[in-house]
């Protein structure tokens, strides 16, 4: 387990103790030139120690899942936007009844991608369900970035069947909270955006995409492009919602200009059902009923 004791208290404490009276004042932190250079936020946030904060953003997320015996993850990305069919049956109400045509066809929109967040809950359930009887060191955990809609409906799916799920959390310009489903010993909170693709990918064992916009195509990329030149091992890529993916991306195109090898068109398959998108990824290892080797 992951040693929580300080590594010296009495050392520490009169540190801490200065920031805890400059905070209760009101008080920006001060540089002081006496206080230990690990205590001292102004100094820590200097852009000369750029390079710290980034190995401490690998390391804490690293060190708390390794304690908590997190070893293998499916990732699941896609649309913050989206929101339960509950919710959007009730914003649509409440547009017809206000009567404003451009709000209600939001609201149809809305309604419509609803299904996505649905049977991204449901494939968080079939993840975690199926993993609960594997030894630890065997399971899989759903991973998201910890946000709302489809990030949301994963952590929900996997948390509804009793399992532990993971979010990797950014701090943006317009503030993004982890959505509740996340369990709060894992729900890290990244500057970085490369630290917290990094995490995404450490540990996981599958990706699933669903329909979203230009964060979703980052990390998408990022995964394909690391694999298709060999700087990660082949993991089952799975672009979830057929039709918006084939509309949004040509990518024979790519394959027509020789921009792309025809195998790197192997590299992700599509799938349009949560069981089907989860056999995908237990038959790329070769899994037995449930999931466990």
């Amino acid at each position: 387990m992951l040693d929580q004791t300080p590594l010296s208290a009495d050392s520490l404490s009169n540190a801490w103790e200065e920031l805890r009276a400059q905070a209760d004042l009101g008080l920006p932190p001060q540089p002081v030139s006496n206080r230990l250079a690990f205590a001292d936020p102004a100094f820590m946030l200097r852009r000369e120690v750029r390079g710290i904060r980034l190995q401490m953003e690998m390391l804490k997320p690293d060190l708390v899942q390794q304690a908590m015996g997190i070893e293998h993850t499916v990732v699941v990305f896609g649309s913050a936007r989206f929101v339960s069919q509950v919710q959007a049956q009730a914003t649509l109400a409440a547009a017809l009844a206000a009567g404003d045509e451009a709000t209600i066809s939001q609201a149809r929109t809305q309604l419509r991608n609803s299904v996505y967040y649905e049977q991204a809950r449901a494939f968080g359930q079939l993840v975690a369900r199926d993993s609960m009887g594997c030894d630890p060191a065997q399971r899989l955990f759903v991973c998201t970035g910890g946000g709302p809609g489809i990030m949301e409906a994963a952590n929900r799916g996997a948390s509804e069947a009793g399992a532990p799920t993971i979010g990797l959390n950014i701090s943006l310009p317009h503030e993004q909270g982890t959505n509740p489903w996340v369990t709060p010993e894992l729900g890290f909170r990244f500057h970085y955006f490369a630290m917290r693709k990094m995490h995404f990918v450490m540990r996981a064992k599958a990706l699933v995409a669903f329909p979203g916009g230009f964060g979703t195509l980052d990390e998408l990329f990022e995964v394909i492009t690391l694999v298709q030149c060999k700087k990660a091992k082949p993991v089952p890529i799975i672009l979830f919602g057929s039709n918006y993916w084939k509309r949004l991306l040509n990518l024979d195109l790519l394959l027509e200009e020789g921009t792309i090898s025809p195998e790197d068109l192997g590299l992700f398959s599509h799938s349009d059902d949560p069981q089907h998108a989860w056999d995908t990824i237990r038959n790329f290892y070769g899994m037995r009923s449930p999931v466990c080797p």
